[in-house]
């Protein structure tokens, strides 16, 4: 292992420039690069959250899982703290049996100032946009260039990982992505309060990100050799993921475990099941993760940054947590780099290649940075997620007159009725105690339905159309329902029976 050299306090660090001391003279862009930083962050938000908001007027967000959180951040602003209707069985749930992101409560306030689902879509923007500074103080501290800390900037603009979740709906774990950065770089710079806040409020966006600051914590205990305070933060982020997995969940879901141990059913299908099966059939989960789509995962994860990230190969350890989940879920999502599964990634990733360029000379960060703000282009104008390879971020779009029909429904429904809808329609209708996701009628007293979006719950981007007709064709005849508006492939059904 490579000793560690404690250097005091503007002191000449003696260290090789791959191996900058955390009491290095910090770097802080000049007053002239802070307004680049915030006018390039507030164009980037600008246009991707001006973007986003387009996708989403036009009919190609959804109910799940836009809608989820609108329901959750609408419901915390009327006094019931993150409530929202579980899109697979119709009842009202508190979101903290699905998903520990508490982080959510703080976003209602901005509720109030715009209650509408494009707060949350140009606010995540935002929250991205953010992660811009870290980065960028992290290349001024590693190769104390202002040249090379610009093309870092304008690479983690185009880096394409981050820039493509900010179409997959709205998540709270995405939020991680710049507070993760923001973390990393205090941790680097052992500013521990800071770092505790950050990491703190990153661990608030998902269950897991606590194994990511766990991660973190070995990281650093043996690259700067402290390792109490490695092995504290590595042990805080441990019991959260630990205290989520095992209580929160389960005392918000009826006693029951997370309902997504079933995407992990060939592996074990829990955290238990898992060691279990490590230690009696390690094939299983070999099979699982060298997977052609595992293996093309890791290489888009990492090509975009040039691959300079394996440079740094100790902090990448961080990814890993989340890594693993990913290859080894049965959900084809997963795998997908412009999804929110990267969050815990991402931050990683980018953090790693920026450190990797203190190996370089002066001249060859300049090249090397400029080859990864290169190989984000090509990745954004090649891999684009465009209908037929991505259709559940980026679906076909709807021609004008279906559209048209689509906000008259949305228009046409009681602001606060219980609905059933669609989930294309029910990303628009969800700003209300009841939204259930089509075929799902128990506590609905309006049916919204796009017949060209037969998507039921438990499909990742499709269902058996013949599944969807013969639940329309069961509304139809069902004469507790009336049909109200029908129109371009649109149809409004209005209980008016008792029964059911």
């Amino acid at each position: 292992m490579t000793e560690v050299l404690e250097v005091p306090v503007g002191a000449t660090n003696p260290a090789p420039a791959d191996s900058t001391s955390c009491a290095e003279p910090r770097r802080r862009p000049s007053p002239a690069g802070l307004g680049l930083i915030v006018a390039a962050a507030a164009a980037w938000t600008a246009v991707l959250g001006a973007a986003a908001s387009w996708r989403h007027n036009q009919f190609l967000s959804h109910r799940f899982d836009l809608g989820n959180m609108v329901q959750a951040v609408w419901s915390t602003t009327q006094g019931r703290p993150l409530e929202m209707t579980d899109a697979a069985t119709g009842e009202q749930i508190t979101r903290l049996g699905a998903h520990v992101d508490p982080i959510l409560v703080l976003v209602a306030p901005l509720w109030w100032i715009y209650p509408s689902p494009e707060t949350l879509l140009v606010v995540q923007a935002a929250a991205l946009a953010a992660g811009l500074y870290p980065a960028v103080c992290l290349a001024l501290k590693y190769t104390h260039s202002t040249v090379v800390s610009f093309l870092v900037g304008a690479w983690y603009l185009v880096f394409p990982w981050t820039v493509w979740v900010v179409f997959d709906e709205f998540h709270p774990v995405t939020l991680a992505i710049p507070l993760l950065l923001y973390a990393i770089w205090f941790l680097d710079d052992s500013r521990f309060g800071f770092f505790a806040v950050f990491a703190g409020l990153a661990m608030l966006a998902g269950e897991l990100i606590g194994l990511t600051v766990a991660a973190l914590g070995v990281w650093y205990a043996i690259r700067y050799g402290r390792r109490v305070v490695g092995g504290l933060v590595a042990l805080a982020g441990t019991c959260w993921t630990a205290i989520c997995v095992a209580v929160i969940v389960p005392a918000f879901n009826h006693g029951e475990p997370s309902r997504y141990y079933e995407r992990f059913d060939s592996v074990g299908g829990s955290p238990v099941g898992l060691l279990a099966t490590l230690f009696t059939d390690p094939r299983a989960i070999l099979e699982q993760i060298t997977g052609r789509e595992d293996l093309l995962y890791l290489l888009w994860l990492l090509a975009p940054a040039a691959f300079l990230a394996l440079l740094t190969p100790l902090l990448l350890v961080a990814a890993l947590p989340q890594l693993a989940v990913n290859v080894l879920a049965e959900w084809s999502s997963t795998t997908v780099p412009i999804t929110h599964y990267v969050s815990a990634i991402v931050p990683v990733v980018v953090a790693a290649s920026i450190i990797a360029l203190a190996r370089f000379s002066i001249r060859g960060q300049v090249l090397t940075a400029g080859a990864a703000f290169g190989a984000s282009v090509v990745f954004l104008v090649a891999y684009p997620p465009v209908p037929g390879s991505q259709t559940f971020v980026f679906p076909e779009q709807y021609p004008p007159e279906r559209r048209a029909a689509l906000r008259e429904a949305v228009a046409f429904v009681p602001a606060s009725a219980p609905v059933s809808a669609t989930n294309r329609l029910g990303a628009h209708l969800s700003e209300r105690r009841i939204i259930q996701l089509f075929p799902e009628l128990s506590g609905a007293e309006w049916a919204v339905i796009d017949l060209r979006n037969p998507w039921l719950p438990g499909f990742a981007e499709t269902a058996d159309p013949r599944i969807f007709g013969r639940a329309v064709e069961r509304l139809d005849r069902d004469p507790d329902w009336e049909l109200q508006f029908a129109r371009a492939g649109v149809r409004i059904y209005e209980r008016v029976g008792v029964s059911g």
